[in-house]
């Protein structure tokens, strides 16, 4: 079995449990730090006068140190490395945003500390000049993080809107950064109320160098071998724009690139969370194929991609879904023949006629890709029925329908393209078992996550939290529930979770997708032919389902399916 050594972007499910079952059902075992050293969470203590909170504080973060001695103490031991620089140098996404006194020195010497975590890439690239070594990197968010340092709700809405306000164009690092603060006409903006500026400013400052490090001083001088930039929380407009710019300008000028972006080597879009799972599914091409391309094709159900733009990001969807397949080291083709289909659901009018699609491309053993775009943040309900209602959709190689258009899409191609790769060059028994059960429990995990808990349990959990609030001037109680709520309300709202997730296990169970004797799943991909296992169940241990960040947007939800 191939062994990938993944440092993720922070230990959320998304991040670090799915990629390593991802991994699992590809027939790649992951091989990831100690859980304690990816280990993020919002502020852990509160202050407060009576009934009304005055600050939080105690954030927990990475331990940088540890991740770069674990990539050096595995590097000889796996066939290929995934790793997120913002881990290494951060301490993981909300580390790498953090408020700074400074925006750090002159470039490229701006924070010793910082390049040399990141400089262990060259060790292993230079001790293991064979292996791939693929990297994940960030764009700073618009917004700053709630519940982190004492930021709230209210900075994260100002800092959201501020940002998205044109600035001044500018081409290059210098003025870039020292245009932040200046509007198109030349005039300086406002003082925010409820956020410093500077500390947002300097944190910006920091994190642009650090992305302008990875791809002027490892990329380009081969040190990593495929770059995924995530913008994360974004939008057409606003300080990111200046900064995007400057790194396609440097993928066209430097590294062969066209448009900003080299299939073969960097690619820039809407995503952070969805990162790990296209790269894990790069990995799994070029570790079972030798980097082989399979063909995509999209059909939309619904308006087409190129008129959507998520608000929360600047490109459109169609975009998003080309540039991520070239991500995930596939072939995104307009004509002629292709290896799997993307089923694009943009409308819940048309769920049906997506799902009837789905079933002819089951007939004609095209392999599909389902994605619901419908929905928002959470699976929409009429299109997710439509496709529980169709033994067809437990035979699909990826589905997501949470939260940005670029996580939808990332997670959904990246776990098809992993797949895929096992599928038709893997054929011993064994590992073919083991593998079908990795990707029949990470396709029902995205439908019970998706839609049960991120469309229906969420609701009872938010309600309960924000009812039995602590303060009074918490309005989302539910944001970071044990500083939030009481403990023994904590205790319910576990409670609570656990028993809904065991129901709505029974239920998707019970569905005809994942029906036991009728539902099944492609094991293997032969010339002659599909072979497949069929779905016999499916399992929940009560105490998986918890609030691993404190709050009701994220849970640990690890359910076993069963095959016959």
């Amino acid at each position: 079995m191939k062994k990938v050594l993944y440092v993720p972007l922070d230990d959320r499910p998304v991040n670090l449990d799915d990629v390593i079952m991802q991994g699992r059902a590809a027939g790649i075992h992951v091989i990831t730090p100690d859980a304690e050293d990816v280990k993020n969470r919002l502020d852990s203590k509160a202050e407060a006068d009576g009934s009304v909170l005055e600050n939080t504080y105690a954030p927990v973060f990475g331990n940088t140190a540890h991740i770069r001695q674990f990539i050096q103490d595995h590097a000889s031991q796996v066939d290929g490395f995934i790793i997120s620089t913002d881990m290494l140098a951060y301490g993981g996404l909300i580390g790498s945003r953090r408020f700074r006194t400074n925006g750090g020195g002159a470039y490229p010497g701006y924070d010793p500390a910082v390049t040399g975590q990141l400089d262990v890439i060259r060790e292993i690239k230079r001790t293991s000049p064979y292996k791939p070594v693929y990297a994940l990197d960030t764009v700073m968010r618009l917004a700053t993080t709630v519940f982190v340092e004492g930021l709230t709700q209210a900075a994260y809405d100002e800092a959201r809107a501020f940002a998205q306000q044109p600035r001044l164009a500018a081409s290059n690092l210098e003025d870039i950064i020292a245009g932040y603060d200046i509007k198109p006409d030349g005039t300086h903006f406002g003082t925010p109320v409820q956020f410093d500026k500077e500390l947002y400013y300097n944190a910006r400052s920091h994190k642009f160098k650090t992305n302008y490090y990875i791809l002027d001083q490892l990329l380009q001088k081969g040190y990593i071998d495929f770059l995924a930039i995530g913008v994360d929380d974004s939008y057409t407009q606003g300080v990111q724009a200046n900064e995007i710019a400057f790194l396609e300008g440097i993928v066209n000028d430097r590294l062969g690139g066209t448009g900003g972006q080299n299939p073969d080597r960097v690619i820039i879009l809407p995503d952070a969370d969805g990162l790990g799972y296209s790269l894990m599914g790069r990995m799994a091409s070029e570790l079972h194929r030798c980097g082989s391309k399979p063909r995509y094709s999209v059909k939309y159900f619904g308006p087409d991609g190129s008129t959507i733009v998520n608000p929360y990001e600047y490109m459109s969807v169609h975009d998003n879904i080309r540039y991520h397949v070239d991500m995930i080291g596939g072939r995104f083709v307009t004509s002629g023949p292709y290896d799997m289909e993307i089923v694009a659901i943009t409308s819940a009018t048309q769920a049906q006629d997506a799902v009837s699609h789905i079933e002819s491309n089951e007939q004609r053993k095209m392999p599909s890709i389902a994605i619901d775009f419908v929905g928002g943040g959470a699976a929409d309900e009429a299109v997710t029925q439509a496709l529980l209602n169709s033994q067809s959709t437990g035979s699909l190689l990826g589905y997501s329908g949470w939260n940005t258009a670029g996580n939808k899409i990332g997670l959904a191609l990246g776990m098809a393209q992993s797949r895929y790769a096992l599928l038709v060059t893997e054929h011993r028994p064994p590992f073919l078992n083991a593998a079908a059960i990795g990707h029949g429990s990470l396709l029902f995990k995205r439908f019970l996550k998706d839609y049960y808990y991120k469309k229906l349990t969420i609701a009872e959990i938010r309600t309960y939290s924000r009812a039995h609030a602590l303060y009074t001037n918490v309005p989302y109680a539910d944001q970071n529930m044990r500083l939030f709520n009481t403990p023994e309300d904590y205790e319910v709202l576990v409670q609570l979770l656990r028993d809904r997730m065991q129901t709505q296990t029974g239920t998707l169970a019970a569905k005809n997708a994942f029906l036991p004797g009728k539902a099944r799943l492609i094991r293997q991909i032969k010339r002659s032919g599909w072979t497949f296992a069929g779905y016999g169940g499916a399992e929940l241990d009560y105490e998986n389902p918890d609030f691993i960040w404190n709050r009701a947007f994220e849970i640990t939800l690890m359910p076993h399916v069963i095959l016959s």
